[in-house]
């Protein structure tokens, strides 16, 4: 405290007298070296910096915590990454707002009833439709997500939200994926997921469509999480100029950022495709 109140142009003899302590004393404090510990905390806060810079300023203590004990190997408590954060004044984004959501009918094409926890690729995937403004009008992005790892397996970005825009979506995640018959592409009821050609896609691959209740997002909760961070992570941080800026935004973000490097809470704190990598290691292994 005196030393912040010195900084400011106070006495030391003034700011020693207010506060109660001895001048010799402060001084002896003054000249007394660095503990061990004040040293590994400056070094952690330090590593922490670069941890959340590299995140781009998305993550939380959770997340830093889990790249420097699960990513660099290091020995140290959630607790003090998160006491260590808050002194620096480094913070994540803030998480989704919780929203009264309505509930809707249910529907006998409704093959997941909001059992989204798979054990092997491609047994279930989610989809929908984003939009998000810029100075040249909206930009939509429909997205498909395997529900096993949570990886972004197919997407498209167009200037229009009909049915082609979906049905690239999917026909990415089918090239990139070679799915067996049988999995489940679980929507919503919007008029692109409804459509025919949307329906003949799936049919065409050998899998199932399924259509969560009309008006409740928890029957499509995984894919809405997903647009949750997009929204926060990406979108809501700056205003967006052109459509090619923003799609090619939103391009590196799932591609580069949230597939490849982004920490997920729900794989254990590892990326999409490190935990489809260890998945393979450990199924060859066995």
């Amino acid at each position: 405290m005196i030393d912040v109140l010195a900084d400011t142009g106070f006495p030391v003899n003034t700011c020693c007298r207010v506060l109660g302590v001895s001048r010799q004393g402060y001084y002896r404090y003054k000249r007394r070296p660095t503990s061990a510990t004040q040293l590994r905390r400056e070094w952690l806060t330090g590593l922490i910096n670069e941890v959340h810079i590299a995140s781009r300023g998305t993550y939380g203590y959770r997340r830093v915590h889990a790249e420097l004990t699960l990513g660099m190997g290091l020995t140290c408590s959630s607790r003090l990454i998160s006491v260590l954060m808050t002194n620096a004044g480094i913070r994540g984004l803030p998480g989704p707002k919780r929203i009264a959501r309505l509930r809707g009918v249910a529907t006998a094409d409704d093959l997941v009833n909001r059992k989204f926890h798979r054990l092997a690729p491609n047994e279930l995937w989610v989809t929908d439709i984003t939009e998000h403004p810029t100075k040249e009008g909206k930009v939509y992005c429909a997205a498909v997500l395997d529900a096993y790892s949570r990886r972004i397996v197919g997407w498209a970005i167009d200037s229009r939200q009909d049915a082609t825009l979906v049905v690239n979506a999917l026909d990415m995640a089918i090239r990139n994926r070679k799915p067996k018959p049988g999995g489940i592409v679980h929507a919503d009821h919007g008029a692109q997921f409804t459509s025919w050609v949307f329906g003949e896609k799936i049919r065409s691959a050998g899998l199932l469509p399924s259509f969560g209740t009309v008006g409740d997002g928890y029957d499509n909760a995984m894919m809405e999480s997903f647009w949750s961070s997009m929204q926060i992570e990406l979108l809501n941080r700056r205003r967006w100029k052109t459509r090619v800026e923003l799609s090619t935004a939103m391009f590196e973000y799932i591609e580069v950022f949230y597939n490849r490097q982004r920490r997920h809470s729900a794989l254990g704190y590892v990326s999409p495709i490190q935990y489809e990598l260890a998945s393979t290691r450990t199924q060859k292994s066995a």
